[in-house]
């Protein structure tokens, strides 16, 4: 094996050791608190994630302030690591990610990924498509975004040594209520974050062979 291989092959363990290392925590050290730069940091590498159009609708509301926190508690059904986590990020999609494709797409141009007529025809596409485009449609492409990012989130995570739960059950009126969450912002998820006081239950998953088909799929 050629010494590009071999580190090639150290590199592919490390990543899979980050994907089977990841579990979903539920008890975490309260006196961890995850710096706001080290937080930027793992929410920037997210955002590396792939969007529809590159428009990037996730936005991240992170909530670290403890007495914001307790105020969250009883809106996620009093789960413990609402309050024991370093931070609850709320993953919200942006109904009205189009209206930032200017920019976008003229950050590409400036990088010199794109000619600028070329970025011109992308941004009248997607703002005239997305502006005919149903709320409901609209809603279901950000959530497929949010939950793209949600899942880069969590190995990044991993990676740097922390460990998170994504979190469903919450009151999603409630919570849009309770932080003032305006209508443009639909909300996709919470991710606790933080170090974990005991690790996540190991968990067991399906043989391929009961999820995976190649060409067609089975009759019953």
């Amino acid at each position: 094996m050629s010494v590009s291989q071999s580190s090639q092959t150290v590199e592919q363990q490390q990543f899979f050791n980050v994907i089977q290392d990841r579990r979903s925590v539920r008890s975490y050290d309260p006196e961890v608190k995850i710096p706001r730069e080290e937080m930027n940091e793992i929410l920037q590498q997210a955002t590396l994630a792939p969007s529809g159009a590159n428009l990037q609708p996730w936005r991240f509301l992170v909530i670290d302030s403890q007495e914001l926190k307790q105020k969250l508690l009883p809106i996620a059904f009093n789960q413990q690591q609402v309050i024991e986590a370093s931070a609850v990020i709320a993953v919200l999609g942006d109904l009205e990610c189009y209206k930032l494709a200017e920019k976008i797409y003229g950050m590409a141009v400036d990088a010199g990924y794109m000619p600028a007529e070329t970025a011109k025809s992308f941004v009248e596409r997607y703002q005239g498509m997305f502006a005919s485009m149903p709320k409901e449609t609209i809603r279901r492409s950000v959530s497929i975004d949010g939950g793209l990012v949600s899942m880069q989130l969590m190995l990044v995570a991993r990676a740097k040594g922390y460990d998170t739960v994504p979190m469903g059950g919450y009151d999603q009126a409630k919570f849009v209520e309770a932080f003032d969450i305006p209508e443009r912002y639909a909300p996709v998820m919470l991710i606790a974050i933080g170090k974990a006081a005991k690790p996540g239950h190991p968990t067991v998953r399906l043989p391929i062979q009961d999820v995976a088909f190649f060409n067609e799929m089975p009759k019953a």
